[in-house]
């Protein structure tokens, strides 16, 4: 099979999910398995996202939202690279601090929520801290494991040069760990995202979690998957482009 057809046969299998999974959808919703509140109709799904496409107050939550996730997940991704790195190049460090970062890395971080509004307020700052929080462990998991590949020849090249420690940074580590730490960002932003929207359904006065326990709330549950689904589209949207950079990287 040529790259070029086995594109298209990629890119069929996908097609084909995505009508099974929206035939799926549409057969529960018209079988009175279920109530009809709980599973709408696609079609009213898809009339409830052209309303909310068609409204300006959409474009303030959803702006809104996408600040809190970049901002987080920027603060979130430099610090998981800087730890990673600091740690992976003393295989020490790495060993003894491996079973927390772990430990941590699998627990819900809904459960520091009330500690990230102590330490940041109800506002942004929360939010943000959520996504921070939430993005760090997988990058710095990735980043200590790419730094456990890096060549060591690499490095003790870099040395017999006099290299300084941030040019054995930038000049060493940072391009072997690409790969490594661009797979645990599109991780990171993924949680990220849950976290933030998490965080606004709880406490928020804005953005698309918000907006979507608003509708949850007068039961308006179309229009509440239509937010999921704008959500969740745009969120895929931003990991194909993420991945497509780290390719041309």
């Amino acid at each position: 099979m040529t790259g070029r057809s086995e594109r298209h046969a990629v890119l069929a299998v996908r097609l084909a999910t995505v009508l099974a999974l929206w035939g799926a959808w549409e057969l529960l919703a018209r079988s009175g398995l279920l109530y009809e509140g709980v599973v709408p109709s696609s079609l009213r799904v898809a009339a409830a996202l052209a309303a909310e496409l068609g409204d300006p107050l959409f474009y303030r939550d959803a702006l809104w939202t996408a600040y809190e996730i970049v901002a987080g997940f920027a603060l979130g991704t430099l610090a998981g690279v800087a730890a990673g790195i600091a740690l992976g190049a003393r295989r020490f460090a790495a060993a003894a601090a491996g079973p927390y970062i772990h430990g941590l890395a699998s627990t819900p971080k809904i459960v520091f929520l009330p500690i990230v509004m102590l330490l940041c307020g109800v506002g942004a700052g929360s939010k943000i801290g959520m996504a921070a929080l939430s993005a760090f462990f997988p990058v710095v998991i990735a980043a200590i494991a790419g730094m456990a590949e890096v060549d060591a020849v690499l490095v003790r090249v870099a040395r017999s040069f006099n290299a300084s420690a941030s040019d054995l940074v930038r000049k060493v580590y940072l391009p072997s760990l690409v790969v490594p730490v661009t797979s645990g960002m599109r991780l990171g932003l993924g949680v990220a995202t849950i976290g933030v929207l998490l965080a606004e359904i709880k406490f928020s006065d804005r953005g698309l979690g918000h907006r979507a326990i608003q509708h949850y709330q007068f039961f308006r549950v179309a229009d509440m998957y239509a937010v999921l689904l704008a959500t969740f589209a745009l969120a895929v949207a931003a990991n194909a482009l993420m991945g497509r950079l780290a390719r041309r990287r």
